[in-house]
C-alpha cells in the first residue's frame, strides 16, 4: 500500500514502524475470510484490511480520532487471525497496538468509557483488587439488567454477569510435592495475575508435572501482570513499566543459575512476554536483557513437549480442544496441546471454525459484550457439537469465555496431561474416576 508520510513523521519510531507495515498491506483480501468480525458484521472497516486503511489515514495525517475510527479499531480482538492467513507477511499486531496507543493518547473518549477501561487497568492486573472486585460483583449480579439499560453502562452489565458466585480459595504459598529426585533441570513458573484468582489448578498442575519429569520449579520475586491487559487499553507507559519489572525480576532469578525456560499456562500472557524484546527494544538498560529473557519464553504445552513424561494412565475421554488464539495465532503453537493430549491417551477433537475467536481476548468480552458474547456462542455451539466429556484450551480467558456458555466442564491442558501421568483429576472429575482406567 502506498503512504505518504513526512520525513518528520518517520522521525518517530513508532510511526517509522508503523508506516512499514502498512506499505506490506497489498489488499489482498485473505484476512477478511478469518477475520472474527467481518465474518460477524460483515463490515469493510471491521476488517483488518479496513481498519488498516483507517490507520493508515489517521497516522498520515496526524489527525484526531473520530468516533467512527475508534469503534472499529475498539472492535478489533487482536486475536491475530489475519497474520496467520496474510501471504505478504504484514505484522498487523504491531500496527494495532500503535493505533491504540495513538488514539489513547489523542481522543478524549465519553466520561463512562473512560472510567470504566481505568477501572478495568487499575483491577484486572492486581490480584488481590480483582479478588475483592469480583467478591463484590457476586453481590451485584443482581443489577446487571438495569446497568445494561444505561447507555454506556453495558461493560459494566457484562462484568457483573460474569462474576462467578465464589473463588477458589487464594493461593497458598508454593509448596513443592517433593523436590524431583534427578533433577534435570529448573524453570521459572509465571503466575500472571487473573489465572491465579480464577484457576489457580492451572499453575498447580503444571508445577506437578514438571516435578514428575524431574524438572525443578522455582517463581520469580517481585514479577507481576505481564502487562497486556494495559496494552491492549492502548496504556503502553503501564505495560511498558510491567514489563521492566518482571524483566529484573526473572533477571535476579537468573542470576542464581541457568533455567529451561520461563513458562506460563495463559497464552495470551505468552504472546505478551514473547514480544518483550520488541517492547523494550529503545530501553538503554534492558533492551539486551529482555531480548534475551523472551527468547526463554514458553507455553507450557512447549515446555512439556520437550520434556520425557511419564507413561499415561489409558482414558476414555473425549476431549474438544480449543486452540486459543494467542497460541495458533499469536505464538504459532496450535499442534502442539493437541498431541500432547493424544499422547496421554486421550481421544482428541477440534471443532469447525477453530481459526476463529471465542470473544474473550482480555478486555474484548467486557468492553465489546454483544460481539463477544456473540463469538461465544458459535464457538460453544461448535464445541459441544463434538459431543466432548471435557473441552480443553491452554488460556484462561478463553476457559472463562467458554465455561460461561457451556455445561460442559471446561479444563487446561495441562491439567489433563497431570491426571493423565498420575496427578489429581481436574475439579469437574474428582468424584467422578470412571473415565481412568
Amino acid at each position: 500500500m502506498r503512504t505518504s508520510f513526512t520525513s518528520e513523521q518517520l522521525a518517530d519510531p513508532a510511526t517509522a514502524e508503523s508506516e512499514a507495515i502498512i506499505r506490506k498491506c497489498v489488499h489482498c483480501g485473505f484476512c477478511t475470510a478469518t477475520c472474527p468480525t467481518y465474518t460477524l458484521l460483515g463490515d469493510e472497516l471491521d476488517s483488518p484490511r479496513g481498519r488498516i486503511y483507517l490507520l493508515k489515514e489517521m497516522l498520515e495525517n496526524a489527525a484526531e480520532p473520530t468516533p467512527q475510527v475508534v469503534r472499529h479499531i475498539d472492535r478489533c480482538l487482536s486475536c491475530l487471525s489475519c497474520t496467520t492467513t496474510c501471504p505478504s507477511g504484514v505484522d498487523y499486531m504491531h500496527l494495532i497496538d500503535h493505533g491504540r496507543a495513538y488514539i489513547e493518547s489523542n481522543y478524549r473518549r465519553p466520561l463512562a468509557d473512560r472510567l470504566i477501561r481505568r477501572m478495568l487497568a487499575g483491577i484486572l492486573p492486581y490480584p488481590r483488587r480483582m479478588r475483592v472486585a469480583l467478591g463484590l460483583g457476586g453481590l451485584a449480579r443482581p443489577l446487571a439488567p438495569l446497568f445494561a439499560r444505561i447507555p454506556g453502562m453495558a461493560p459494566i452489565a457484562a462484568m457483573l454477569r460474569m462474576a462467578p458466585d465464589s473463588l477458589p480459595a487464594a493461593a497458598s504459598p508454593p509448596v513443592r510435592t517433593g523436590r524431583p529426585a534427578s533433577v534435570k533441570g529448573r524453570v521459572i513458573v509465571f503466575g500472571g495475575c487473573v489465572e491465579p484468582v480464577l484457576r489457580p489448578s492451572f499453575g498447580a498442575a503444571l508445577k506437578r508435572v514438571v516435578e514428575r519429569c524431574g524438572v525443578d520449579w522455582v517463581e520469580a520475586q517481585g514479577e507481576g501482570c505481564c502487562g497486556a491487559l494495559a496494552h491492549h487499553l492502548g496504556r503502553t507507559g503501564e505495560s511498558v513499566e510491567a514489563a521492566r519489572r518482571n524483566v529484573r525480576a526473572w533477571q535476579a532469578e537468573l542470576a542464581r543459575g541457568p533455567v529451561l525456560g520461563i513458562v506460563t499456562t495463559a497464552s495470551g500472557c505468552g504472546t505478551m512476554l514473547k514480544d518483550y524484546g520488541h517492547l523494550l527494544q529503545d530501553d538503554p538498560e534492558l533492551a539486551e536483557t529482555a531480548r534475551e529473557i523472551a527468547a526463554l519464553i514458553c507455553d507450557s504445552s512447549e515446555l512439556l513437549s520437550r520434556l520425557d513424561l511419564p507413561p499415561a494412565v489409558p482414558s476414555s475421554l473425549t476431549v474438544a480442544y480449543h486452540a486459543a488464539c494467542s497460541l495458533q495465532h499469536g505464538q504459532k503453537l496450535g499442534p502442539l496441546p493437541k498431541r500432547l493430549l493424544e499422547q496421554c491417551g486421550y481421544t482428541v477433537r477440534t471443532p469447525a471454525e477453530a481459526h476463529l475467536c471465542c470473544g474473550s481476548a482480555g478486555t474484548y468480552n467486557l468492553l465489546q459484550p454483544e460481539i463477544a458474547g456473540k463469538l461465544g456462542d458459535r464457538k460453544v455451539g461448535h464445541l459441544e457439537a463434538l459431543r466432548p466429556d471435557v473441552i480443553a484450551t491452554s488460556n484462561i480467558g478463553c476457559a472463562t469465555q467458554i465455561a460461561a456458555r457451556s455445561g460442559v466442564p471446561v479444563v487446561h491442558v495441562v491439567e489433563l496431561v497431570d491426571w493423565a501421568t498420575g496427578g489429581p483429576a481436574p475439579a469437574p472429575f474428582q468424584l467422578d474416576r470412571k473415565h481412568m482406567a
